[in-house]
């Protein structure tokens, strides 16, 4: 099956069983400090999964763009991408467990045509320490599902990974896990997990490649949790049912339902087909490389590039439509790491060739479900081509450099320092992965490269950490402390006097909410001078003073259009929206489309100080503010 197809199937799927299709979210988190990406389906439905209301309903489907920053040095094996999509359905506190598991297992075996016996499923062990009962409602229902499918399942407790590698499956087909493997929630096990963090139980479903021999050097024995690539991973249903308390674990007052499964892997699974590159999306994409460059993916040699090339132009491609544009800091890190290791590939496979070529097969093949990659084309591939250009500029005199370093180092030393490493990275423009790449093919026994030294001298440089989403981390949800509420109105009321002091035609192209302070980023060319910044703050002070109400309404999505409420219309938004007003009608101050919360009244900010403006990149300014 076509990647189309199974997302279309899916959708359909449960929009037959009561749910409603809901937009993907954006790959930058709307005001989440926490995270500099979206990585799951679920990370935009927090608030709802605790209670909040959502407005289309308590059965919710979609799929889901995600961004995994993490999972960069794992592209080029067969199974591994840091852009995918993600199918979800969601039920917050409706269905559970029985329907949950008999659906997924009838939409992957009568919709997608998987061979019930193919599949293998792992289920939560339990959590003494917590008092996390062992998951055997899960088991039971597994054992149920089977059964009428005429596949025999048996249970076996596997517990840890290690134990499952030594001991191995014993013909079990549902299999229990410790909380490292089966539990669910953002900071991971419970342990880690801080007060007022959601989590729960999970049960994953495996699909068996049984063409793929076990590799010995990932254990003794194989099972589904094995990195050897015979077991695949293709959906996860997290039973989100508990809350982190200063006391231990408590059931939060609505059992949710969770589930998210990789579009990509399922299409593979439906295709009996280990390498998730070989599905129709990704083959069209590699022969137009092909052709391109005159070389053959399944030439060992040059596979692995090509799966790079890939992944790192599809993550690219989307990322930048979501207006995360190339930079050496946070988001843009990504970016511009993303496209130069690309570059880099794309020299390896063919020298001379452009990315810019390779593009419109991309393109092309997402046209149908996100037309927005089509609608930005032109701006997109303007601005890949400007980066590969500055890259390529860079790259012979960062290769000259490193020639210098590299021969320095071989006279006492197998180690190219981290400081050495960084000056490449900061002077050169060479991201650490090249350098790696470049030390290891040093002749004539390769070097290595003190990547710990570099993290430090990365870290003094930087205010975040380069390995993005889990060391970004810093416990529990998006906050919805007092402050982060106040900081939340307030750059809804620095939109507005952006747009009535530099034009309607300023846009907004990110923020970021912290308890200590908002950072919003907008369309404008031109730096901002004083007596400009300061009529900003002064309207927006005026408007604190005046204590105006914050409220919300539910409303279609047309009439919030109709009515003039801000928002970036198109397919960001489902059918029914939540719009925010700041005032009383009909003047009010801002209208805008926003999952909340807010203040109450806006007399509680006390008083906004815009501390710095500068540049984000072309056509894109930033404003750092207080509320003191």
């Amino acid at each position: 099956m076509t990647l189309d197809e199974v997302r279309k199937k899916y959708l359909d799927f449960f929009t037959r069983r009561g749910h409603t299709v809901i937009p993907s979210a954006s790959l930058v988190p709307d005001n989440d400090p926490t995270t500099l990406f979206t990585g799951s389906g679920m990370q935009p439905l927090v608030p709802y999964l605790l209670g909040q209301r959502h407005p289309a309903g308590n059965r919710l489907v979609n799929s889901q763009k995600c961004f995994r920053s993490e999972d960069i040095d794992e592209v080029g094996d067969n199974r591994h991408t840091t852009f995918f999509e993600m199918l979800g359905n969601w039920s917050l506190g409706d269905y559970f467990k029985e329907d949950q598991l008999f659906w997924l297992f009838q939409f992957l075996t009568e919709e997608v045509g998987i061979e019930p016996k193919k599949l293998f499923v792992t289920v939560f062990a339990g959590e003494p320490k917590y008092g996390i009962p062992k998951d055997i409602e899960s088991a039971s229902l597994w054992k149920k599902i089977f059964s009428l499918s005429g596949v025999l399942a048996k249970e076996v407790d596997l517990g840890s990974v290690e134990r499952a590698a030594s001991v191995g499956m014993q013909e079990g087909r549902i299999l229990y896990y410790d909380a490292k493997k089966n539990w669910w929630s953002r900071a991971g096990v419970p342990e880690k997990m801080p007060v007022g963090e959601p989590g729960g139980p999970d049960s994953e479903i495996f699909y068996e490649f049984d063409s793929v021999t076990h590799d010995g050097k990932f254990g003794a024995h194989c099972h589904p949790n094995c990195d050897c690539g015979r077991f695949m991973e293709i959906g996860n249903s997290v039973f989100m049912e508990y809350l982190k308390t200063e006391k231990g674990f408590e059931k939060l007052a609505q059992k949710n339902v969770d589930f998210g499964g990789g579009l990509e892997r399922i299409v593979a699974a439906s295709q009996n087909n280990p390498d998730i590159f070989g599905i129709d999306l990704f083959a069209i994409f590699i022969a137009r490389l092909e052709a391109l460059t005159g070389r053959s993916y399944a030439d060992f040699k040059y596979t692995k590039s090509f799966r790079m090339i890939a992944d790192h132009l599809r993550a690219s491609l989307f990322l930048i439509a979501d207006n995360v544009l190339p930079a050496n800091v946070e988001r843009g890190y990504f970016v511009r790491r993303l496209l130069r290791r690309a570059v880099r590939h794309l020299d390896i496979v063919s020298p001379g060739k452009s990315l810019t070529d390779a593009i419109p097969a991309l393109i092309e093949a997402y046209k149908g479900y996100y037309p927005a990659l089509t609608e930005k084309q032109t701006e997109v591939t303007a601005l890949i081509a400007e980066e590969e250009k500055k890259f390529r500029k860079t790259l012979d005199a960062g290769l000259l450099e490193f020639k210098k370093i590299a021969e320095k180092t071989e006279k006492t030393s197998d180690h190219i320092t981290g400081k050495d490493a960084f000056t490449l990275f900061t002077s050169h423009g060479l991201p650490i992965d090249i350098i790696v790449e470049l030390a290891a093919e040093n002749r004539p026994k390769g070097l290595f490269v003190d990547i710990e030294q570099f993290e430090q001298e990365y870290r003094k440089h930087q205010e975040i950490s380069r390995t993005g989403t889990e060391k970004k981390f810093k416990g529990g949800l998006a906050d919805h402390s007092e402050m982060s509420l106040k900081y939340h109105t307030a750059t809804h009321m620095l939109n507005t006097a952006l747009k009535r002091i530099l034009g309607e035609h300023v846009g907004q192209k990110g923020s970021n909410i912290t308890p200590e302070r908002l950072r919003f980023d907008f369309s404008y060319d031109e730096k901002l001078a004083p007596e400009v910044l300061g009529e900003i703050e002064s309207l927006v002070n005026r408007k604190i003073k005046e204590n105006l109400p914050v409220t919300w309404t539910e409303m279609s999505l047309k009439e919030a259009e109709k009515q003039g409420v801000t928002g970036v219309f198109g397919e960001r938004y489902g059918e029914r929206v939540k719009v925010y007003s700041i005032g009383n009608p009909p003047d009010y101050l801002s209208r805008e489309i926003c999952g909340g919360p807010h203040v109450e009244k806006t007399g509680a900010l006390g008083t906004f100080k815009i501390l710095k403006e500068e540049a984000v990149s072309q056509g894109v300014r930033r404003i750092k503010a207080v509320l003191i």
